[in-house]
């Protein structure tokens, strides 16, 4: 073997040349002279019909290895894409090339050639010549896999995780990993040009006693205190425009203790943080929209993205779609058919509406649902989601006055009644839910994203986006029998000042119907992220506390540092925080969060490939202080 010339330095410009993204495959990353690279002189991504005849080194894995008739085919692979080296039993290097195995890690010394008619591969970028190898270096073997890198087949979770590092190389979640490198660059550069600053708060912060679960962090010099991992940003971005910073933004990390979902990563996730002064929130919306429509247009493939997000009031969200959450693609809205079954002959319906005036009937409109099979279909549907059923009325030819036990019960006029309410003919059908809506909107919303799924009226191929808006301030608190805050606590109520201040906390009608200046933004429905105009006034924050039930002991201990920074000259205020892993949940088109994800945590909040929670060392908790206080083991 040919002694290897030493390593050449890689200046600046070379680094930037081999670290530049992913889509490029490294066509243009080239190797410094004198003499040959020690590892390559190209990558695995950059050989073309105009580099036959050179000699050239690849470094890579051996990503799959076929044997033709004592020929070898080895697809080898790197992170800017894949080159066929070929061995056959007259190349000096077959002897070491039949050892390889998968994942192997090699340097390749080789001619490039143009491949045999026929055996071109036109999805790859280096399709049409392939590497007669004549050296072979084996620079990393690997051990029998717990899972393969090619294909793109489904493992469980548990090893998945485990071997993440190996999980990474497959072409899919490399791919993906790469594109929210590439997200976070164009987010961050559109906020740049929109006038934003960038800035990093503190991780080590002060526990939040609001919230979800804090992580905390013991401090070694201060026995018996504990720092927090910061949720988010929240109160840091205010005080951020308290000190007159204006507009602020950072790609920030949080942490909060509870339980995953698909949408939810356990333990920490990543959001664009942002906060601004002298706003309304229609200020808020006209920065944040042109950032998150151009990020989704730049990365959708083509997919269409809504010019202008609608704002839905949140009571109308929750009426015509079941959710707040709504997800646009789905053209079903319903409607309140309470007058149609008032003193129907459909008795069920009829004795709800008769006995409570909040009850209500909701109707699901089915376009091209209206035959039994499909009914009766959502029916079973419906009692295996807990429910007696669900009534429908479908219309078909020779029946234009509804077909059905329902349409029996409420006759031929109500039936028509209902269909002209809803839009509906023949082909078409309609479900119905009785009672009072807040009690059946759990089962609504979903009832009408399956009536869309089952008859394909959701374009999936799009990105449909809207404001929510006008959540209400205060909500009843059933279990304590109180007014509480119904979501934010800190955002500034729809209604002027002086007015709000006059309240009468025994007033719980006025009370209950206020909205607070609080939004969220909504894509495919995905929740992104809430936001809100904050809270800049301490006379209104007291008061605002005062109708919840807290008193200003309550207030000044809990958020005292907060009170005092407002008290000192605080602008109006506001800001949102979109979600950095939904976002490329969604442009991925992946319906986990794991899939986006560089190292996540499985469902119980574990690292499996790290270890992660682990125990610690007696010294260590010497040295803070702490005593484990262990539940006793079942």
């Amino acid at each position: 073997m040919m002694p290897s010339p030493p390593p050449v330095a890689l200046t600046k410009q070379v680094l930037r040349v081999l670290f530049r993204p992913f889509g490029d495959k490294g066509r243009d990353v080239h190797f410094p002279g004198p003499g040959m690279h020690r590892y390559r002189t190209h990558t695995c991504g950059a050989l073309r019909e105009s580099d036959i005849g050179q000699d050239v080194r690849l470094s890579g894995w051996c990503h799959r290895i076929r044997d033709h008739g004592g020929v070898l085919f080895i697809d080898l692979r790197d992170h800017y894409g894949l080159t066929q080296v070929v061995a056959d039993p007259d190349s000096p290097a077959f002897k070491v090339a039949e050892t390889l195995r998968a994942e192997w890690v090699v340097r390749i010394d080789g001619k490039v050639r143009k491949r045999p008619e026929g055996t071109e591969n036109p999805d790859l970028p280096t399709g049409a010549v392939e590497v007669y190898i004549r050296e072979i270096e084996v620079l990393g073997p690997a051990a029998e896999l717990p899972m393969p890198v090619f294909g793109d087949q489904e493992y469980p979770e548990e090893i998945r995780l485990k071997y993440r590092f190996l999980d990474l190389r497959r072409e899919k979640l490399h791919r993906n990993i790469m594109m929210r490198g590439q997200v976070i660059d164009s987010i961050r550069r559109r906020m740049k040009e929109s006038g934003f600053f960038e800035f990093q708060t503190p991780i080590l912060t002060a526990s939040s006693p609001e919230g979800a679960r804090d992580y905390l962090v013991p401090s070694r010099l201060h026995p018996g205190k504990f720092y927090a991992l910061p949720q988010a940003p929240q109160q840091f971005k205010q005080l951020v425009m308290v000190a007159g910073f204006d507009r602020y933004f950072q790609i920030a990390p949080c942490f909060r203790d509870e339980d995953a979902r698909a949408d939810r990563s356990p333990g920490e996730f990543y959001q664009l943080d942002l906060e601004m002064s002298f706003v309304t929130q229609q200020d808020v919306f006209d920065a944040v929209e042109p950032v998150m429509r151009g990020v989704f247009e730049e990365f959708a493939n083509g997919k269409p993205v809504t010019q202008k997000f609608p704002l839905i009031p949140y009571a109308e969200a929750m009426r015509s779609y079941g959710t707040d959450k709504p997800d646009l693609r789905n053209p079903i809205k319903m409607q309140n058919v309470r007058d149609a079954f008032l003193g129907s002959g459909f008795k069920i319906f009829a004795t709800i509406l008769a006995n409570d005036p909040k009850a209500e009937v909701w109707a699901i409109p089915a376009k091209g649902g209206g035959n039994r099979a499909f009914c009766d279909r959502m029916n079973s549907w419906a009692q295996g989601e807990g429910q007696p059923g669900l009534g429908y009325i479908f219309w078909r030819e020779g029946e234009e006055s509804g077909a059905g036990p329902l349409s029996r019960n409420v006759g031929p006029e109500r039936t028509q009644q209902i269909a002209g309410q809803l839009g509906l003919g023949v082909g078409d059908a309609a479900f119905f839910i009785a009672g009072r809506p807040d009690q059946f909107v759990k089962f609504a919303g979903p009832a009408r994203t399956k009536v869309g799924e089952e008859l394909g009226l959701i374009n999936k191929d799009r990105f449909e986006f809207c404001w929510i808006v006008d959540f209400p301030m205060f909500e009843w608190n059933e279990e304590e029998k109180k007014i509480d805050f119904s979501h934010n606590p800190f955002s500034m109520p729809n209604m002027e000042v002086e007015a709000f201040l006059k309240l009468n906390p025994a007033d719980s009608e006025t009370i209950l119907g206020l909205k607070a200046f609080q939004y969220d933004i909504v894509c495919n429905g995905t929740e992104l992220s809430s936001g809100a105009i904050r809270n800049h006034r301490p006379d209104v924050m007291r008061k605002a506390f005062a109708i919840a039930g807290y008193g200003d002991n309550v207030l000044e201990q809990k958020f005292g540092g907060m009170l005092r920074a407002l008290s000192l000259g605080a602008p109006p205020h506001g800001g949102i925080a979109p979600g950095i892993d939904r976002i490329v949940m969604l442009l991925c088109g992946e319906e986990n969060l794991r899939e986006v994800v560089l190292f996540p945590m499985n469902q119980r909040a574990e690292d499996l490939m790290m270890g992660a929670p682990s125990e610690v060392t007696p010294k260590q908790l010497r040295e803070l202080h702490i005593r484990l206080a262990l539940p006793e083991k079942s």
